[in-house]
């Protein structure tokens, strides 16, 4: 039998002789999330004193601030974000000039990256997280497989943090010493997320989608008040399934409370199913060594065929804008990039495709925005048209049911007449006859 041991320690390092691997023109990709390395992102930078230039690292929803996005060097790193966090909204705000977004649903980021990489002849370096090695030489990419798996699959190199705190997950997570480069040992907290608290119009919304899932669903949600808030409610139903990309603290409670018990999914029955998990470290200790849960590659987890073989599928996600063609903006205020297209479309498309299953995309109805003279005013997210240059996350012809504070319209198979009629009733009350004038003054239209 191999010495698994042995192997192990040939491949460890320091952090510095870990970064030195790191070579001119690398594409390097880091793990999602809660399982970014951040001990080895936060020394990056010094790549710069070995006199590597012309990296780029491709991240997703970073939760730590590091020196290389806050202290840009162009000629030494670039960033190309698929989905931004904080961190990165922040860097763009400041016009940070080595930061650019790429546009990407969730079920295929890993493989498009690659394939983009792979055309510019750069060779390809994952940085993730483990958790430790056990006595058959295996270790967990514990809190994410999205993209990961993917990756490691292809022949990328591969650099980990061992980190004594990461949690041991199951699925695509697993992987071999023998596919590990290098590797270096920390022992940290993984990110954490903290819960939202919701609000009563975030408690308005659920309402209006509790009440049209059935017990026996499989569900999909995402983060924040609304999905806080959904959850709460749900605690009521029974027989439950999860399929989702992101695991949450939510739906710790939904299974613990027996809401969630996955008996009557048609797909990986008994088993919560995820892509990647995000949250506390209450989320972090349920996943631990926990076999009940599996995490599995995205190209999987999302793919809306796959999505759509799960009986009663109820895909719930948020929007930041909604045209009354039903065409949501979901990641950029106009122009403006805020976050990414996530596996929105994945999920949506996946749920209407099954037997019972349906879309809801949530938003609230106004918003209190900065006008040009930089004075606060409430605006209706429900408008004629997108903001010039908004990305629409989600086509129109993909739309399910759309709900706010004020209820829930379902666009399946309706008209452009009907479609906007749908909208302006649950848009606030201050808006409607604006929008219904504009409707009214463009019969060529709708």
């Amino acid at each position: 039998m191999p010495d698994f041991k042995a192997i192990y320690d040939s491949k460890k390092k320091s952090i510095p002789e870990a970064l030195k691997l790191i070579q001119s023109g690398d594409a390097v990709m880091s793990a999602l999330g809660a399982s970014e390395p951040c001990d080895l992102l936060a020394q990056i930078h010094t790549i710069a004193d070995y006199g590597v230039k012309g990296v780029d690292i491709t991240n997703c929803l970073p939760l730590v601030e590091y020196d290389f996005l806050s202290i840009p060097n162009p000629k030494v790193i670039t960033n190309s974000g698929w989905f931004y966090g904080p961190a990165q909204r922040k860097a763009a705000k400041a016009g940070a000039g080595n930061l650019s977004h790429v546009p990407q649903r969730l079920h295929n980021v890993g493989i498009r990256r690659m394939y983009a990489m792979n055309q510019d002849k750069r060779r390809i370096v994952l940085l993730a997280s483990c958790s430790p090695m056990d006595e058959h030489g295996y270790l967990s990419l514990s809190l994410s497989a999205t993209y990961e798996r993917n990756l490691i699959d292809a022949g990328v190199y591969v650099i980990v943090e061992v980190n004594q705190q990461m949690s041991r997950t199951f699925g695509d997570t697993t992987i071999h010493i023998s596919s590990i480069d290098a590797l270096v040992e920390t022992d940290r907290p993984a990110p954490q997320l903290p819960i939202v608290p919701f609000t009563d119009n975030d408690a308005k919304i659920a309402d209006f989608i509790t009440e049209r899932i059935e017990d026996g669903s499989t569900i999909q949600l995402g983060i924040g008040g609304i999905p806080n808030a959904l959850a709460n409610g749900l605690k009521s139903k029974k027989h439950l399934g999860i399929h989702t990309e992101m695991l949450t603290d939510n739906m710790v409670d939904l299974i613990m409370c027996g809401a969630v018990d996955n008996s009557q999914k048609t797909l990986c029955r008994h088993k919560t199913v995820g892509t990647f998990a995000m949250g506390t470290q209450k989320l972090y200790s349920f996943l631990d060594n926990n076999p009940s849960v599996i995490l599995n590659a995205g190209t999987w987890v999302n793919d809306p065929a796959v999505i759509g073989q799960n009986y009663k599928m109820q895909s719930i996600n948020t929007a930041l804008e909604i045209d009354l063609f039903g065409q949501c903006a979901s990641e950029s205020i106009g122009q403006v990039q805020y976050s990414g297209s996530g596996g929105q479309a994945d999920t949506a498309i996946g749920a209407q495709r099954t037997v019972g299953g349906h879309s809801f995309i949530c938003l609230y109805s106004t918003a209190s925005v900065k006008n040009k003279d930089g004075e606060r005013e409430v605006v209706s997210k429900i408008v004629p048209m997108l903001k010039h240059g908004s990305v629409v996350t989600l086509s129109r012809n993909d739309v399910d049911y759309v709900v706010t504070e004020y209820g829930a319209v379902n666009l399946r198979g309706r008209n452009l007449k009907e479609r906007a009629e749908r909208l302006i009733s649950i848009a606030h009350p201050d808006f409607r006859d604006e929008l219904k004038f504009h409707v009214k003054n463009h019969p060529e239209v709708y």
